[in-house]
């Protein structure tokens, strides 16, 4: 019996079910299908693991094979990729607010196809651990309360809105429908500040307020915490009586407090978009305006969608791009004041995306949360390395580099190790390659960040702490975290030509930094009087483009031989 997993492919044009049975038959059993309606049959007959499908065919399009399977609960876990022509941006948007696990465009690239599918099944795999673990849990629950009620409020939970919300919008499809994502400003303060009994008091107050609005034709849950979704006919939804009813039912508890909802809204367009990701949309809008006083909602829009696929063309595209070498590093010099002289580097990654660079501040936060983070930095860690060990080739006295340790890494069993293999492969010392941690790491899980600086320092390793004053320190986390080297956060930099108190905090953390043996680097130096004030409060290392921006490894190299007159 062939244990292999079944991959559907379904086109009406036979080189391509040919071309792309060939990129596959090693891995999957493979079967064919000329249209959708044959992929149907297919698929509500036997099991099926993945399925590939052309959007343009007779009979049954790809569209209409999606919405089928989005509809039947026994096929919308299938995933499903669609294939398109080259550019058609239009359809493949359609089809990943379908439901499409993502895309291929015609022609076929094989190593991109390959990379694309393994990512999807990578991704469902996942999935589904994270779906039977949900499983388990919510087993535990159900013994214990009703499965569609939230214990304390009564009203909806996460799963029964989701299910209901989409049988509610499929059912009357010709009525438009809005979600509504709200949950309540600093929430965890009123429960510092009062009772957790205020607390709730709080929660099932509004769940009776939400439930008396949406009436019998919407629904409301709690979603977790201080979250709530309602699932209203949008000619009902009026945000600003909403809002403003919501306010006067709070009040009225007479809580010494001001407690403010804000909300996102997403006017639903496909009534077969999972309701979870509507959700998502409507947390997205939310998340804009969180926090304004005077804004308390926004509307998920055109800009907010394109943010979306964009994201997913990230993501789309991350392992093709590690693959394929579009990552590299570049190095920023760290240079020490009184001489001028480069005493160091930090690596840092950079993405060579074809149509144009991606800058890290877009893929980065995406990749911290998917967790490519970690194979990316272990990729930079090794070119680091390799750096290294071309300065000790060609006779240079090496240069340390640091690189960043993202907080992720830390859940990795392996972390010293892998960074042990490194200088083992490369026949470096261990204190030529400086470890970069944040503050956000420290207040993630402060035993374990110790433990394992301790561990680091223990083998060799010098650590630094990055954006040091960024907004997470504190004197208790210098007393217990042994680092050896502070990083200054550029923003006190960029304010000592302008705040006094900037420049008095500057002052106070090389002191510090002094009496607590640790070096200090101060990031962010683009001025003569910026320079001329670290100078003078005895600051000796700085990393900026005063003197240097980040540059390639060629130019890098060729800036430490000259610095050596080599």
């Amino acid at each position: 019996m062939d244990d292999k997993p079944v991959m559907l492919i379904v086109d009406d044009v036979e080189i391509n079910r040919v071309v792309l049975t060939q990129f596959f038959q090693e891995e999957y059993q493979i079967m064919e299908a000329e249209n959708g309606q044959e992929a149907m049959e297919i698929i509500e007959g036997q099991s099926v693991n993945i399925v590939l499908v052309d959007l343009v065919m007779p009979v049954m399009d790809g569209f209409q094979v999606l919405a089928m399977m989005k509809r039947n609960d026994q096929l919308a876990g299938i995933p499903v990729v669609v294939m398109t022509a080259n550019n058609d941006g239009d359809s493949e948007a359609r089809a990943m607010e379908m439901g499409a696990a993502d895309f291929i465009t015609k022609p076929y690239n094989p190593t991109i196809v390959r990379c694309r599918i393994r990512n999807v099944m990578a991704r469902e795999e996942n999935e589904w651990r994270k779906v039977a673990q949900m499983a388990q849990n919510r087993q535990l629950v159900e013994m214990h309360q009703h499965v569609e009620k939230d214990s304390l409020t009564g009203i909806y939970n996460r799963e029964a809105f989701y299910r209901k919300a989409a049988e509610l919008m499929q059912e009357h499809h010709q009525t438009g429908y809005s979600i509504v994502y709200l949950d309540i400003s600093c929430f965890k303060v009123v429960n510092d500040l009062f009772r957790i009994e205020t607390g709730n008091l709080i929660l099932k107050t509004a769940a009776f307020y939400f439930n008396v609005l949406t009436g019998d034709g919407g629904l409301c849950a709690r979603i977790e915490a201080d979250h709530f979704a309602l699932c209203q006919p949008t000619e009902k939804l009026d945000m600003d009586n909403l809002i403003a009813g919501l306010d006067s039912t709070i009040q009225s508890l007479g809580i010494s407090h001001n407690i403010l909802f804000y909300a996102g809204v997403y006017p639903v367009e496909n009534v077969f978009l999972p309701v979870d990701q509507m959700c998502d949309r409507a947390h997205m809008a939310l998340n804009r305006i969180k926090g304004r006083y005077m804004t308390r909602y926004a509307f998920y829009d055109k800009a907010m969608r394109d943010q979306m696929i964009e994201e997913q063309m990230i993501v789309r595209n991350m392992e093709y791009a590690l693959h394929e070498g579009q990552f590299v590093i570049n190095l920023q010099p760290v240079y020490e004041i009184p001489s001028k002289k480069i005493i160091g580097a930090e690596a840092l990654v950079r993405w060579r995306y074809p149509k144009g660079p991606i800058p890290p501040s877009k893929f980065i936060p995406i990749f911290e949360n998917n967790g490519f983070i970690v194979r990316l930095d272990r990729f930079v860690w090794e070119e680091a390395c390799k750096v290294l060990r071309a300065q000790i080739d060609a006779g240079y006295n090496p240069l340390p580099i640091s690189v960043n340790i993202s907080r992720l890494n830390f859940y990795s069993q392996d972390l010293l190790d892998f960074l042990q293999s490194l200088i083992k492969k490369y026949d470096l010392q261990p204190k030529m390659l400086k470890l970069e941690i944040t503050e956000s790491a420290y207040m993630e899980n402060p035993h374990q960040l110790i433990a394992m600086v301790r561990a680091f320092r223990g083998n060799g390793f010098s650590v630094l702490m990055d954006d040091f004053g960024s907004g997470f320190s504190s004197l208790s986390m210098l007393k217990d975290l042994p680092v050896d080297v502070l990083k200054i956060d550029m923003a006190f930099v960029q304010e000592v030509d302008k705040s006094s108190r900037a420049g008095a905090i500057m002052e106070s953390i090389v002191e510090l930094g002094k009496h607590l043996n640790m070096d200090v680097v101060v990031e962010g130096v683009e001025t003569q009087e910026q320079l001329d004030f670290l100078s003078k409060i005895g600051c000796r290392e700085i990393q900026g483009y005063y003197f240097a921006k980040p540059m390639d490894k060629e130019t890098f190299m060729g800036l430490v031989q000259r610095s050596q007159d080599i």
